[in-house]
């Protein structure tokens, strides 16, 4: 079972902007409530995109996968939880969108990121020390 402490949870209100024609969510803009809920989660483990690049790695993402279930209108109120499930080797997150109010599951996801060296442009066949540690750190205190 997971750590609590290895999610993050935001609460959105889908846009105008973020709809197509007939009103449902554009299927591209996903990511972007996947983005903003993971951006929260790596600034939980304090390791966010600017302690990632002073660390002397970049992340990004290899591989991405995506459910929709439900469709989701504009103007709508959404909870999208990001879990950290792997770590060590990879950056594995998963996401669930859900009805805010009901729970109900409108989509799951997950995304794969990989270190890669700043200096070397080298992608890592292991997470770095400098994440994991943190990572670590936040099991150890929950």
């Amino acid at each position: 079972m997971q750590s609590p402490a290895l999610s993050a949870e935001v609460t959105l209100v889908t846009s105008f902007n973020d709809a197509d024609p007939m009103g449902i969510v554009y299927h591209g803009n996903y990511f972007r409530f996947f983005e903003e809920a993971r951006r929260v989660l790596m600034e939980k483990l304090q390791y966010g995109y600017r302690e990632m690049k002073a660390s002397g790695y970049t992340w990004p993402v290899i591989d991405a996968q995506i459910k929709y279930i439900r469709a989701i209108p504009f103007n709508y109120e959404i909870r999208v939880i990001a879990t950290l499930v792997e770590w060590e080797d990879r950056l594995r997150v998963n996401y669930l969108i859900q009805d805010a109010e009901t729970g109900e599951r409108m989509s799951k996801a997950h995304t794969v990121q990989v270190a890669v060296g700043v200096d070397d442009d080298e992608m890592r066949l292991a997470s770095p020390r400098v994440f994991t540690d943190k990572v670590e750190a936040l099991i150890a205190q929950a």
